[in-house]
Formats: structure tokens, C-alpha cells, sequence
């Protein structure tokens, strides 16, 4: 199969942004930027990791669980911005992925802020008591209409699901794409806009941010 991804946003537009999105008065977050790009690791970057950040202060949230966290990238953008006595939900099935994250987010000064789930994400929610304010999604894309069926009746009323990559390089506008990985993408994508509980805005920014907020359970 021909690869079918394109650019989202033109390169040059997109570099301007990141350059504004930047948290340059954050080292922590600028190391991390820098072991993403080097090991090829796929973090959310600072254009999302600062709209997430507007999302929780405007939210007021104060609990966000996350489905798939990596080293801790998403982790600290939100521990950040949730404040004193909020707590951000990590999850990720590599025990080496878990400790980087700790201590990142340890040298952040915001451990407190945090608390680690072993194995798979969307287990650890279904196993967990957690109602988030804000549940934030960035699995195997695969995994994304799972995602959803543990969600969709789980949060309550105005909170907010945060999903990551649903443009997925523009493999979801080639319809001879039956990769798994484009599938779950755009099937997520169908249910979630489907569902009336929820009002939903993919926002074209990086790979496509998906911003859901329930307004009735």
C-alpha cells in the first residue's frame, strides 16, 4: 500500500506555532522535547501540550487520567496545570517508560501531582474508581474505539476527552487504508461524533487534536 500521510499543517505554519508554544521558562519540558526527537519517541509536542494546558485551567480540572502517557510528556503539561492537590493519572505498560516518567516529573517538582498505573491503560481505567474531569487519550490507535466504549458512560457531564492524532497524517482520507492503526482512528472518530452526548471539535493542530465535552450522561 502506497503511504498516504501528509503534511497537516504547512511546515513552515507549523514551525511558527511550535516556535510560540514552546515552554521555554520549563527545562524539564525542553529536555523532554529533545529526548522525544532524538529517539524518535512520539510525544504530543509543545503546540498540543500547551492546548491542553488552556483546556485544564479553563476546565478547572483538578483529576486527569491518561490513557497511554510514554515517559511522562502529556504527564507533565497536565500536572502543571491542574495546581496543588490536583492529580494526573499515568499510565504505560513499560516499566522503563514509568521510571523515566517519575523522575522527570520528580525533578519538575510536581510528584505529588501524579499517580502511576502499570500495564494497559485502558485496564487501568476500567479497574480503577477514577471519574476524571478530563481523560486523555493517545493508545494504540488500534485501541482507540476500545478507548471509547470504556469512557463513553464512565465520565460524567462536562468533562472533557482529549484525543490525539484522529487526522493520523492524513491516512484517514485515503479510503483504501485498511491499516489496523487507520481503522481504529476513524471508526473512533464516527462514534464519538455519533454519540449525542457529546459535542466534539477536531482541531487541526499538529496531527489532529479530537476535543470532546459530554453535556449529558
Amino acid at each position: 500500500m502506497a503511504d498516504s500521510r501528509i503534511d497537516i499543517v504547512n511546515p513552515y505554519i507549523d514551525a511558527y506555532l511550535t516556535q510560540y508554544s514552546v515552554a521555554r521558562e520549563d527545562p524539564i519540558l525542553l529536555e523532554m522535547e529533545a529526548v522525544g526527537i532524538e529517539t524518535e519517541f512520539p510525544i504530543v509536542g509543545p503546540q498540543v501540550g500547551r492546548l491542553m494546558q488552556v483546556l485544564t485551567i479553563l476546565r478547572k480540572a483538578r483529576v486527569v487520567f491518561e490513557l497511554g502517557s510514554g515517559f511522562g510528556y502529556s504527564t507533565l503539561w497536565f500536572a502543571r496545570a491542574v495546581g496543588a492537590g490536583g492529580m494526573v493519572h499515568h499510565t504505560d505498560r513499560s516499566a522503563q517508560n514509568r521510571e523515566k516518567a517519575r523522575v522527570y516529573i520528580d525533578r519538575a517538582g510536581v510528584l505529588e501531582r501524579v499517580t502511576f498505573h502499570e500495564g494497559d491503560a485502558i485496564e487501568a481505567f476500567v479497574k480503577s474508581d477514577v471519574t476524571p474531569d478530563i481523560l486523555f487519550m493517545d493508545i494504540d490507535k488500534e485501541q482507540y474505539p476500545l478507548g471509547y466504549q470504556a469512557f463513553k458512560d464512565r465520565i460524567k457531564s462536562g468533562a472533557l476527552v482529549i484525543v490525539d492524532n484522529l487526522l493520523w497524517d492524513g491516512r484517514v482520507l485515503d479510503p483504501r487504508n485498511t491499516e489496523p492503526s487507520t481503522v481504529g482512528v476513524k471508526r473512533y472518530t464516527d462514534l464519538i461524533l455519533a454519540d449525542k452526548r457529546f459535542i466534539t471539535s477536531i482541531v487541526p493542530v499538529r496531527d489532529g487534536v479530537g476535543i470532546s465535552l459530554k453535556i449529558s450522561d
